[in-house]
């Protein structure tokens, strides 16, 4: 079976460098996009199975960006996971119009995204942490 490519949104190098870790360690492929373009040209290139999508970011942000991946023929079957340290209600509610399937906000709970990646990329592995 193919490794499950994930790609990672984010102007925050910090945030590309731990989350990507986190992620490689778990056994995924990892593309990392610096900001709201640079993730619409490589969802559509590269097909990633997950988006996680930071919200805030110059330029393009994180709503536009999920809107156009989630509406776009050639990439409208990739979820989009937002990631953020936006916690507001009124956030979540308008990135899951935008089409976003799942919102989590930061700092990241490895077994929280990576339960979420598990459902949404169709994928098993065994639970690494507690269930809250």
């Amino acid at each position: 079976m193919a490794t499950t490519r994930i790609m990672v949104v984010d102007d925050s190098p910090t945030d590309l460098a731990f989350i990507g870790a986190m992620l490689k360690r778990n056994g995924f492929d990892v593309i990392l996009a610096n900001g709201g373009e640079a993730a619409i040209k490589r969802a559509t290139s590269q097909q990633p199975h997950v988006i996680l999508m930071d919200l805030v970011m110059p330029g393009v942000n994180g709503f536009q960006a999920t809107r156009i991946i989630a509406h776009a023929e050639a990439t409208k079957h990739i979820p989009i996971i937002i990631c953020t340290s936006k916690n507001q209600e009124t956030d979540r509610i308008w990135g899951m119009r935008q089409g976003a399937k799942a919102y989590v906000s930061k700092p990241v709970v490895e077994g929280e995204i990576l339960e979420k990646i598990d459902l949404l990329a169709g994928t098993r592995r065994v639970a690494t942490t507690a269930a809250a």
